[in-house]
This record gives C-alpha cells, sequence and structure tokens, in this order.
C-alpha cells in the first residue's frame, strides 16, 4: 500500500542524472518522476532535481528562503541538478531567473503522498465513504506549504499529469504518483490557488496521448462550452437549518404531507435579457413563490454539470459539481439553506443509470472501460446513445455511492430522486434478442445494479436520517420502497407511473366516453399501498409533442379547465405523495421548453390565476388535514364509498387518520350539473365542504352546496348525504369524528 518505486537506471549514490533519464523527463515519459525530481540521497549528501522551462539559473532554498545550493543547468529546456546543504530529505523551493526577473517555484516533487496506506485499505475493500475529501483536487496545507492536493483513478495509464492555467497546460510539469494498489495518481502542487481551470493530461498503456480529462470528483467546473474542471475551496456555509433537518430525521416521511414543485431551474423564470437567473436570484424569487403556494419541496431537473442544454441535465459530465449556469457552488449552499429556513425541502434529480460519451468525460477515461462495461451489450445504452455505469466494479460503485453522501452532506439536500431505476435493473432494457447478456443465472435481472441501489441507500439512509430516495421505476419490480433487509431496494417513495398514465389516459377522454373506462381510475387502488408512492405530474408528460396538462384535457376551454381543476383535486385526494411540474399550477397552454421562461403573463387572466389559486388552496388543504396525508402509503387510511357508478362517472372515496377529521373526496368526471345525488358517508351529521374545485375564485361555475352537506341515517341505518355534484368539479367535505 506505498506509492510506486522509482526504476530509474542511475545507482542512488550517483550525483549527476543520465541523460536518457534526462530526456525522458523533459518528454514526460519518465516511468516515475517521482525518483529522480525533488531532493534524493546522493552519497552521503543529497541532490535536488527540478525542471523549470524558461528558467536561466536556479538556486534550491528551504521553504524559509535559507539558500541551500545553486543548481547546474543540465538542459537547456529548463533541467536542473546539483547537490544541496541538508540534513534530511524535506521540501524545498527554487528561486528561478531569467532576463525577466526572478520568481519562486515550490518543488511538487520534494513532498510525500498525502493519501495514506488507510485510504488504500479502505478503498480497496470499496468502504471509502468519503471519497470526496480524498479524490479531485482539495485545498491542503501539506508539510508546511499550501496548495492543492489532487487524486484520479486511472489504472491503466502509463502517466497521468494534472496539468491547468498555473502550469502553461504542460503535461510534462507534474506528472503524478501512481499508488500501484488503488490505481490512484496524486499530486501536491505548492501555490496552487482557487479559481483556476485544470484538467487531467492521460497516457494510455501504449503511451498514446488520450483527449484531456476533465475531474471525476470535481466540485466546480467551467460554464460551457468549456470543459475544464475548476480549482475550488471547501464550501463556506453557515447552516441556519438545524430545526428543518431535526424534523425530518426525527419523523416518518411516509405520514408527512409532501407536496413537490418539480422545476427545472434554467427556465422558471428567465432576466428580462433572457439569460438564465443565479442561485440567489432564484432564491428571492423561487423560494417565497413556493411557501405562498404551499409546497412541501422542491425538486430540481438536474443540476450536476452537464454540457448540452437540451439534455435538461440528464446527461451530465461532473457528478460531483454544481453546474455553473447558475454561479459557483456556495451559491447553491445558500438557496439551500434558504429553503429550509423557511421549511422548504431539496430534491435533485440524480443520474446513475448512465453518462454521455464526450471525449472529456468519464468514457474511455484511462484508455480502457473504466468507469463503463466494455461489451457494448452491457455498456451503451442505445435509447440514449450514452454508456452505462460497470456497477460490478467496485470502484465505479463507490463513485455512485459517494456523489450521493457528497450531496447529502455538502450540501444538505433533502432527497435524490434516481433517475431511470427500470433501465439500471433489467439487462434487456430496450435491447432486443441477442443485444444483451444475461445475469449469472440465465435472467434478465442486473444484479449488479440491484447491489449498487441497495448499498446506496443503506449508506445514506444509515448517515442522513431525515434523506429521502425516490427511484423512478416504471416497472412491477418488487419491493422497490422496501427495506433492503427485507427484500427490498431500500428507496423511501416510488413513482407511480401507472397512476400518472392510467388518469391522463382518462382525463383525454370526451367525458360521453369515460363510462367505458371507468376502471382507468379504479385500478390503481389495487396496487396503491404496495409501494410508497408519489403521484408524478411530470416534465416527462409536458415535452416531446405531448402538449401541456390543459392542452390534453377535453371540450371548449372552459371544460379544460374545469376538467383539469377536478383532475388535480382527484389527485389532492388520491392516496400518495403529490408532485406538479412547474408552469401546470398555472395551466400553461405551451408545452414545456428548456429555452424560455415559463409563460407568467398568463396569470393576467383568470381561469389561469384561478388554476393557481386552487393549487395552492389543494396544497394547503392536504397539508392541514392529516387524513390527506398521514395514510398515504397505507391501506386503512382509504376506503371506497362510490367506485362503480361509471354511468355517471363519479367516484367517491373516504380518507382518514386516527384521531382527525374524515375527509370525502368526490368527483364527477362529466359536464352533467347533478342535484339531489346520494353519497354514501361512514357517520351521520354535518360535513363541512373544505374544498370545490368549483367555486368562482378558481374560475367555476360557482355550484355547490352552501359549504356544507348534512349525512342523515334512514330507516335502514344506512347513512348517506344528499348532494349537488357540480359539472367537472372535485368537492371535499370533513367531517370532526371522535372516535
Amino acid at each position: 500500500m506505498t506509492p510506486s518505486a522509482g526504476k530509474d537506471p542511475e545507482p542512488a549514490a550517483a550525483a549527476l542524472l543520465s541523460m536518457p533519464a534526462i530526456a525522458a523527463i523533459l518528454s514526460g515519459t519518465h516511468d516515475d518522476p517521482f525518483a529522480v525530481l525533488g531532493v534524493h540521497p546522493a552519497g552521503k549528501n543529497y541532490v535536488a532535481r527540478c525542471f523549470i522551462p524558461d528558467a536561466a539559473s536556479v538556486v534550491a532554498e528551504t521553504l524559509a528562503g535559507k539558500e541551500l545550493g545553486t543548481l547546474e543547468r543540465r538542459d537547456d529546456a529548463g533541467f536542473f541538478e546539483g547537490p544541496v546543504s541538508l540534513r534530511k530529505i524535506q521540501p524545498v523551493r527554487y528561486r528561478a531567473r531569467n532576463d525577466g526577473g526572478e520568481w519562486i517555484v515550490v518543488d511538487p516533487y520534494s513532498f510525500g503522498p498525502v493519501l495514506g496506506p488507510m485510504d488504500d485499505y479502505y478503498i480497496r475493500e470499496g468502504s471509502h465513504l468519503r471519497l470526496f475529501d480524498k479524490m479531485g483536487a482539495h485545498p491542503t496545507d501539506h508539510e508546511g506549504a499550501q496548495g492543492y492536493h489532487f487524486a484520479v483513478w486511472a489504472p491503466n495509464a502509463k502517466r497521468v499529469s494534472v496539468v491547468g492555467q498555473f502550469n502553461g497546460w504542460d503535461g510534462r510539469r507534474h506528472v503524478m504518483r501512481l499508488r500501484t494498489d488503488t490505481g490512484i495518481w496524486e499530486i501536491f502542487i505548492p501555490g496552487v490557488e482557487a479559481g483556476l481551470a485544470y484538467k487531467y493530461e492521460i497516457l494510455d498503456r501504449q503511451g498514446t496521448l488520450l483527449p484531456l480529462k476533465a475531474d471525476p470528483f470535481a466540485r466546480r467546473s467551467e460554464l460551457r462550452p468549456n470543459t475544464a474542471s475548476v480549482t475550488t475551496p471547501e464550501i463556506a456555509q453557515v447552516w441556519e437549518d438545524e430545526a428543518h433537518r431535526a424534523h425530518w430525521a426525527s419523523t416518518d416521511a411516509r405520514r408527512q404531507p409532501i407536496s413537490i414543485y418539480e422545476v427545472h431551474a434554467g427556465s422558471w423564470q428567465r432576466r428580462d435579457n433572457g439569460d438564465m437567473l443565479s442561485w440567489d436570484e432564484l432564491a428571492d424569487r423561487l423560494i417565497p413563490y413556493c411557501v405562498d403556494m404551499g409546497f412541501t419541496h422542491i425538486e430540481f431537473l438536474p443540476i450536476s454539470e452537464f454540457p448540452y442544454d437540451p439534455s435538461w441535465g440528464y446527461q451530465t459530465t461532473g457528478l460531483y459539481a454544481p453546474t455553473a449556469r447558475f454561479g459557483e457552488p456556495e451559491g447553491f449552499a445558500r438557496f439551500v439553506n434558504g429553503c429550509h429556513k423557511v421549511g422548504l425541502g431539496v430534491i435533485l434529480d440524480w443520474v446513475p443509470a448512465h453518462f454521455p460519451t464526450d471525449e472529456h468525460g468519464l468514457r474511455w477515461f484511462d484508455g480502457t472501460a473504466l468507469y463503463e462495461h466494455e461489451d457494448p451489450r452491457q455498456g451503451f445504452h442505445p435509447d440514449w446513445n450514452t454508456a452505462i455505469y460497470n456497477f460490478g466494479r467496485q470502484e465505479v460503485l463507490s463513485f455512485l455511492v459517494n456523489n450521493a453522501l457528497y450531496w447529502a452532506e455538502k450540501f444538505h439536500v433533502d432527497g435524490l430522486r434516481v433517475d431511470a431505476v427500470a433501465s439500471m435493473l433489467y439487462l434487456d432494457y430496450s435491447r432486443k434478442h441477442g443485444e444483451w447478456v444475461p445475469n449469472e443465472y440465465g435472467g434478465n435481472e442486473n444484479l449488479e445494479a440491484v447491489r449498487f441501489l441497495q448499498t446506496m441507500n443503506t449508506e445514506i439512509y444509515g448517515v442522513h436520517k431525515g434523506i429521502l430516495t425516490i427511484a423512478e421505476e416504471s416497472t412491477s419490480w418488487p419491493k422497490v420502497s422496501h427495506p433492503v433487509h427485507a427484500g427490498g431496494l431500500g428507496f423511501g417513495f416510488k413513482w407511480n407511473m401507472g397512476f400518472m398514465h392510467d388518469t391522463l389516459q382518462y382525463m383525454s377522454r370526451e367525458p360521453i366516453h369515460r363510462r367505458h373506462h371507468h376502471n382507468d381510475l379504479t385500478f390503481g387502488l389495487l396496487y396503491a399501498f404496495s409501494e410508497n408512492f408519489v403521484l408524478p405530474l411530470s416534465h416527462d408528460e409536458v415535452v416531446h409533442g405531448k402538449g401541456s396538462l390543459i392542452a390534453k384535457m377535453t371540450g371548449d376551454d372552459w371544460q379544460k379547465f374545469a376538467n383539469l381543476r377536478a383532475y388535480y383535486g382527484f389527485m389532492w385526494g388520491y392516496p400518495g405523495k403529490k408532485l406538479l411540474f412547474m408552469g401546470q399550477e398555472f395551466a400553461q397552454w405551451r408545452e414545456w421548453s428548456e429555452e424560455r421562461a415559463l409563460d407568467w403573463n398568463l396569470l393576467e387572466y383568470h381561469l389561469h390565476e384561478g388554476m393557481r389559486r386552487l393549487v395552492r388552496d389543494l396544497n394547503g388543504t392536504y397539508r392541514s388535514k392529516p387524513a390527506l396525508h398521514a395514510r398515504d402509503c397505507e391501506g386503512d387510511g382509504f376506503e371506497w364509498l362510490l367506485a362503480d357508478d361509471r354511468d355517471n362517472s363519479v367516484f367517491a372515496w373516504l380518507r382518514k387518520a386516527p384521531g382527525e377529521k374524515l375527509v370525502a373526496v368526490i368527483t364527477n368526471f362529466t359536464p352533467v350539473y347533478r342535484e339531489n345525488y346520494t353519497i354514501p358517508l361512514p357517520v351521520a351529521g354535518r360535513w363541512k365542504e373544505i374544498l370545490n374545485t368549483d367555486a368562482e375564485i378558481y374560475g367555476g361555475s360557482g355550484k355547490g352546496n352552501g359549504g356544507a352537506v348534512q349525512a342523515q341515517k334512514d330507516q335502514t341505518g344506512a347513512i348517506a348525504a344528499t348532494i349537488t355534484l357540480p359539472p367537472l368539479a372535485t368537492l371535499m367535505p370533513a367531517f370532526k369524528w371522535n372516535h
């Protein structure tokens, strides 16, 4: 577990290096520059060697400035060598001169390694859970000097160098030290400051120069179209979110109200000139908006660095770097802190399934298939033309698990919504016969991906008690949101893609035909409690020609709005947590595009402003009535009242929680105004109408029950209420019932 030993042909006692060895240093092809450059024993004395291009003369000094000796220029390219007066090996610096003046160079090759044998041990074991503090570029005070420590995994490379603004992008200047046990290359470079661009220059095992690579662990990147990583200090954020984090760490999220506002940070709003907002500008606008609207969480489409705007962030090349589109990483930390101070959670879309093939990214990182499978049947995704992570490789699994931990620890994010889980779980996902490799048992399950997801969930829930992990999983894979110890994948929640598909399909039908598709809305209750579900009306439903939600509704404009209001009421009364993509809360007509801001001018119109008011009030009702949220994931919180009135397309059920008000949810999905409609209810008395989507304030016709309905017991003992059902509307009567 030690750095590689030098293989220089010169004997240890030789005072002068051979010319072939010097030539290898100058060409950047020496096997181990650390065995040659820096300070080394030479008999009973010490010799110092350095490569400083453009220097005419060099004097060696201690870090404190004490002169140690003048070095001889052995090669006009800038190679210097000579004896130095030292009692022991220690870091040195050089005072270099030429006709242009004098400058100081602290010798990186005179410093020992930063990583230690315990790092090697845990990395090899795959149990290192703080790789984000060890890998990449970090400001470091090392052996009396300040600078940056760089570390990168490239086990099959012949040579790896750090190149950047601090060394003229010269790969000969800072060739790294190989730790042979782990395949990690590292170097401490004194004097490097924050804010400098850098990449890795890599020679593959044949000595071929590869395209420059961005740092996989970079915590900051250049703004596109530039692709370099950027040195950055540790996040300097004074966190003020103890109460927020303590609340979620001490509670069962399944029994809390969770209503998520899904946001694409680049197009929610924009500056007057069309530029994207910074994190601070988003904080000033988005946080108050979400608080007023009653959402509990903001979920961002991926914000880790990505090169191509139309990918929306789902093709990331920098998993550890908040994208430079919205400013420096500290800006995102300030945003999260601001959210937490007012009780808003922040969830990130996270993409551990695949990565793009841009040449500066992870693909063929050291000249071999390092992060991905070499076999395209396992390592290439046909849907997105991307590379698939090799989940069976311990180092790749650790890279991804550490990334989940990184966002939770460094930025205090409240949750990760894991993208494209189905594509990870199935080896034959989007593949024809013969285009995939079965697992060891002959099946199509990706057992390595299962292990990764279970490990990730186990580790992140083990360290961050209040975290939420949410799976976008579109198949019937069992126990997605069940604990790992019970055979599950360990997620906290799963998107209910079936609810989204079935209900939107139903809403796209003319009301006269809905009676023939009644079970589109009742079928979901057969499995509603098999997982901890989030009901998603996400960005995926308003792109690629699908149109906006309001555009999916049938009928004339009034009916479209009434349909959507009734649908939102139905959804907020349905068991499961809620998610709504931005712009749909005020019924934007246009399909969403990442190239422009939402059509906020629509709020000048009563129907659009009415829709926004409805979503705000739905959130408020959902949050304030435990019956609507406290048993979202448990069958005892739901009871059908009317499940089979297909002729009238009416649905009614009861939501309940122990010791809380009962809430009935009644939806009329036809434009027919129905008076004297009988609804069975569990208890006689006055039921207060706490929400009516047909209210005039929402843009409706104002039909209803005067704020209350009366349930009565008949001669047979049955209890029911005779009510008015507004057209295309959802009602929520509530009753305080002390059991």
